[in-house]
């Protein structure tokens, strides 16, 4: 590709993204930001709005000493004492930018500066003039370009170049403009400003109607070279045009926009997430970084990425910097899915009706929680596989607990099978439940352990039940998962209960013998 196509990256995460509500940034926070911008290969890094605070001050300074590749930037208005401001804090560095702006809308000009158009292109010339004398590299803003006169807006254009800025930003201050309309204001500066060749045309588009990404790479098409944006589209009000996703989709529909940037993508999710650290969360549908970007949930989806990650992949997750697709397992997720899940986890030798029976259990389970973790998954595949040897398995459970009666639990037992239901009371649920047992299937255990804990997070887990129990020297382990504390209380100490009548029975007789002595025979 051609220089011509080279597009690039002015990142203002630390400084537009910085005045976001709730996204102010420390220092130390705002070097290890720049370190990754740095070494994701970001062209221009606006540091910060120097005279606004000792902080921004000293932000713009310390992070312009370390920089190694990407140039420095200070953000100034068209004062003397802001642009001293920038070059004091950016002098350090062997090449820096000195950005500075002016409304040059009528609204502006009129309510905001109380300046008419003609004090506002002496400001311009003042300032620019001022700004270029302190560096070769001064970039000019015309705030609120997308609803400026068009006629203006080319001769203060003009004129900014011919004072000395090299790059020429027209922002879409309030996110007005939609990509037809930018598209023809890039493209009259093009062709309306004699000078236009003598500087580059960059975009600087906000998301007030969810459309700063498409706006960006209108003007883009229609010929400005550089997009300012920041990482996660953090912003202003609705935010800014997102980095990644102006990145990405040059590199998706290099066909429709045959442009290189010099950014490396594979880095984009870890610096999505050490801004996020810093300031907010990302939300998990948001393109690119987000944490269901490239997350599957719907069986046909899912059935399509096993066949062929392409049909629903329109770029990989390792280009950004993620590990892998996540096929994520929920009530929408097929039998297919399931089994490859299955066999992620090491599960290679299971029976057809284990997974079967694992499977049902479940789309029980993802209809009751809303994620279903690798772990709910386990359990579930080993309370199966432990079920299929079972000879004693619960059919039914209710429990009446609360304060002031005695707590009750009615069970329903398949006992060798036959189906036996008892109803008994005792000192808690637990109790209750551990006695319809021994009332259904007669037996003399000691119970040495019974430990809860939660397999996965939040109030939906899965509680899994550990049982321990001896008889005559010999002891079983039972454990079993379930989103109700209870039945999983139940189906544990089953577990462990049918585990010992194995062991008793390869000691002392066949299970034949064990069968007919339930039955009475």
């Amino acid at each position: 590709m051609s220089d011509k196509n080279k597009i690039f990256i002015f990142d203002t995460t630390m400084r537009d993204g910085e005045q976001s509500p709730g996204a102010s940034m420390s220092l130390e926070e705002k070097i290890q930001i720049s370190r990754i911008f740095d070494e994701l290969g970001i062209d221009i890094i606006e540091a910060g709005f120097p005279i606004a605070s000792p902080g921004d001050f000293e932000a713009v300074t310390a992070i312009s000493k370390i920089l190694k590749n990407s140039i420095p930037c200070g953000l100034s208005r068209a004062s003397k004492k802001d642009i001293d401001a920038c070059h004091e804090a950016l002098k350090a560095a062997p090449r820096f930018r000195i950005h500075t702006f002016i409304s040059t809308s009528p609204l502006h000009m009129k309510h905001k500066l109380n300046k008419s158009p003609e004090q506002v292109l002496d400001a311009i010339k003042e300032s620019v003039s001022y700004a270029r004398n302190l560096t070769d590299d001064v970039e000019w803003s015309c705030e609120d370009g997308t609803r400026t006169d068009m006629d203006f807006m080319c001769k203060i254009v003009e004129l900014a170049i011919s004072s000395g800025a090299k790059t020429i930003n027209i922002p879409d201050t309030v996110g007005y403009t939609i990509p037809s309309e930018f598209t023809k204001i890039i493209s009259t500066l093009k062709n309306k400003v004699p000078n236009i060749d003598k500087a580059i045309l960059s975009v600087h588009c906000h998301n007030d109607l969810g459309l700063a990404v498409a706006n960006s790479l209108a003007g883009v098409s229609a010929g400005a070279r550089q997009v300012e944006c920041t990482i996660n589209g953090i912003g202003e009000r609705a935010g800014n045009a997102a980095l990644e996703e102006i990145v990405m989709a040059i590199r998706t529909r290099n066909d429709l926009m045959p442009y290189s940037t010099g950014i490396k993508t594979e880095l984009l999710s870890k610096a999505s997430k050490i801004v996020s650290n810093a300031t907010f969360p990302v939300q998990f549908n948001k393109a690119i970084v987000g944490k269901n970007a490239f997350a599957h949930e719907a069986g046909i989806h899912q059935d399509g990425m096993l066949k062929n990650r392409e049909t629903y992949e329109i770029m990989t997750p390792e280009s950004v910097g993620v590990k892998k697709t996540s096929l994520v397992m929920g009530k929408h997720s097929g039998r297919h899915a399931f089994k490859e899940k299955l066999n992620d986890l090491g599960y290679v030798d299971i029976t057809d009706d284990v997974i079967q029976s694992a499977f049902g259990k479940f789309k029980i389970l993802a209809d009751k929680k809303k994620h279903v973790y690798d772990d709910d998954i386990a359990a579930l595949v080993d309370d199966s596989m432990v079920l299929d040897k079972n000879v004693i398995n619960l059919k039914s459970l209710k429990v009446f607990a609360g304060t002031g009666e005695p707590q009750r639990a009615d069970m329903t037992l398949d006992v060798y099978g036959e189906v036996k239901k008892t109803s008994e009371t005792g000192d808690g649920p637990v109790d209750a439940i551990f006695k319809c047992i021994k009332v259904l299937y007669p037996h003399d255990v000691k119970l040495q352990l019974y430990q809860v804990h939660a397999v996965t997070e939040g109030t939906d887990a899965q509680a899994t039940v550990s049982v321990r129990i001896e008889e005559k020297g010999k002891t079983t382990v039972g454990q079993a998962s379930d989103t109700d504390t209870l039945v999983a209380s139940a189906n544990a100490y089953l577990s462990a209960l049918n585990k010992m009548i194995i062991k008793r029975n390869k000691t002392n007789a066949p299970i034949e013998h064990e069968t007919k002595k339930m039955k009475g025979i």
